[in-house]
């Protein structure tokens, strides 16, 4: 007779920081919860991001002609997408449900359903911190988006109007304020594009590990082991077969980013998930002090200070989760952070790299599952995990328990692929 599995209440796979908010979020509507991860808590992808918590974040990563940028970027060493040319088989589905998703029609559909996922990011990081005593670790912030030629910040084109359509509070600034408000950006960014009422994390990593921490304290459970595989059973429930044994969960949710996927193909379920590899690289004793969140928008790379220095992050890597990093992607991003900041001292440097879980159309997978009533989904944020992670913990905590989430999700259902 087979042993007993162990009752671990509610489930959620993946301790990144979505899963740590889902945790969080089941927590404080009286559930019994246990995170499971093969890494200690925030110690993958939401360790590295760029550290913007964009509350107005709403233009999708595939626009309307992109296809066009697409060669010169693989040409350039230092462009923002990078291809292992022996992932392109694997790649090329994606790659073209991405282009579909960019077309003209698609898009307004799309800005709104990120908008109502991200509008409230700021208020719920400090309400989840709050009691920790890591609450600075939010900052207020602006995003600024840096220009060398003063004529491309213009709030007349495409995206910029997708974005001021929807109330983000977006200002034009010439050289000269940019200056006020960024005094080390060198004077080749003529022009800048604020949009205010942001945040910005000065150690994303520490956020993930502080609100891990409360939950633990609150009688969460963490357990790290990784997960092999998913059973579902009649009554609902799911066995978890781990490399620690198997768990009994009411419900599972599952947050385990780029991994997500494989752990639902055995199951029948085949997403359009691919890891967009991000690096950054931290200058540790940068000499300069940036004040917020800079885009600069001819590198398609973000540069802010945190805890442990100035980070600067970007950059798309398409090779697949088992391809080892190519760290000449980490530290290329060196120069565009010195033609921005040219007092920056790039010589002490770490370098990273990350599994950004990305579907083609900039929208997460949050919600059930057909089918499969013992699994909710809550992954696939791309670039905005961070972003996005404390109303998708709330939204699939409403979603487990059988309450009716407060926004319309199906923007995010696994059935629109």
């Amino acid at each position: 007779m087979a042993d007993k599995e162990e009752d671990i209440g509610y489930a959620v796979i993946g301790a990144g920081i979505v899963g740590i908010c889902t945790a969080l979020s089941l927590q404080e509507r009286g559930k019994k919860v246990t995170l499971l991860d093969a890494l200690q808590p925030s110690e993958a992808t939401s360790f590295g991001n760029a550290g913007v918590i964009s509350s107005w974040a709403c233009i999708p990563q595939s626009m309307p002609g992109i296809w066009k940028n697409v060669p010169k970027w693989l040409m350039d060493p230092e462009g923002p997408v990078a291809l292992r040319w022996g992932y392109l088989p694997k790649f090329l589905p994606w790659m073209v449900k991405f282009l579909a998703a960019g077309k003209a029609d698609r898009i307004p559909a799309i800005a709104d359903a990120m908008l109502q996922l991200h509008r409230p990011t700021v208020d719920l990081y400090r309400r989840h911190l709050e009691g920790t005593g890591h609450e600075a670790l939010v900052k207020d912030s602006y995003y600024v988006f840096a220009y060398r030629n003063a004529a491309d910040a213009n709030l007349d084109n495409f995206e910029w109007r997708l974005r001021t359509e929807r109330g983000v509070p977006a200002e034009r600034i010439d050289r000269g304020a940019l200056s006020d408000i960024e005094p080390e950006i060198s004077d080749a960014y003529q022009a800048a594009i604020l949009v205010k009422d942001q945040g910005r994390a000065l150690d994303p990593g520490g956020i993930g590990k502080a609100l891990a921490e409360k939950f633990q304290r609150a009688g969460g459970t963490f357990k790290q082991c990784r997960v092999e595989s998913l059973h579902p059973r009649e009554d609902k429930r799911v066995s978890i077969k781990t490399d620690a044994g198997t768990f009994d969960a009411e419900k599972v949710v599952l947050a385990a980013g780029a991994w997500s996927a494989n752990l639902l193909k055995p199951l029948g379920i085949n997403l359009p998930l691919e890891s967009e590899r991000g690096y950054h690289i931290v200058f540790t004793d940068p000499g300069v002090t940036v004040n917020n969140s800079v885009m600069m928008t001819d590198a398609k790379c973000v540069i802010s200070s945190m805890n442990m220095g100035v980070r600067c992050a970007g950059t798309a890597e398409f090779a697949g989760l088992d391809h080892p990093p190519n760290y000449k992607r980490a530290h290329v991003l060196a120069g565009p952070a010195k033609r921005l900041l040219p007092n920056l001292n790039t010589e002490a440097r770490e370098v990273w790299m990350g599994h950004r879980p990305s579907f083609p159309d900039s929208l997460p997978a949050i919600g059930n599952i057909p089918g499969i009533p013992g699994i909710v989904t809550a992954f696939g944020h791309g670039h905005l995990g961070l972003t996005a992670a404390p109303m998708t913990g709330q939204l699939a905590s409403q979603i487990a328990i059988g309450e009716t989430p407060n926004i319309d999700v199906s923007p995010y259902s696994v059935d629109r692929f």
